[in-house]
């Protein structure tokens, strides 16, 4: 396994008392990596989500969104940003986790959200999510955080 590729996989099963579910992946901050981090992700929680809901689409995009920001926003020479997902039987959250602190996440003004190819990324997540935000992640990077709803009774 080359740097590019490698990453650390960590996932624990179902909690049978609360069915909670986690996976967290390390991953380069390239384009490479952040689509090898989706993939396993998708592949860990898929099993565990509401058949038929539209929140395996939802799932998948926001992770999709988020990743490839961290690669695209979030590189440093060095440094691999990290993806988390719990699982809980209500609501999915997904974080993800850099090293670029001083790049904000903040969805284009109304105005430019039209132009050219790319930029709408986070428009998708807050149109999926059931919220979503960031916070410090110390030395000096940021985690980017999206809640989805999974279940409602």
């Amino acid at each position: 396994m080359n740097k590019e590729t490698e990453s650390a996989v960590a996932t624990r099963e179902p909690d049978t008392s609360t069915g909670d579910f986690g996976f967290s992946v390390l991953f380069a901050t390239t384009e490479h990596g952040a689509h090898t981090a989706r993939l396993a992700a998708e592949r860990a929680l898929v099993p565990h989500l509401p058949p038929d809901t539209g929140t395996t689409d939802a799932a998948r995009l926001i992770i999709a969104e988020l990743t490839a920001n961290a690669a695209l926003h979030g590189r440093v020479r060095g440094r691999k940003a990290r993806l988390d997902l719990t699982l809980d039987p209500t609501c999915l959250l997904v974080e993800v986790t850099d090293a670029r602190g001083d790049h904000l996440p903040a969805p284009p003004p109304d105005s430019e959200a039209g132009d050219g190819e790319g930029g709408r990324g986070l428009l998708l997540v807050e149109a999926l999510a059931d919220g979503w935000g960031w916070r410090p992640h110390h030395p000096g990077g940021k985690t980017v955080w999206a809640v989805l709803v999974t279940r409602t009774e």
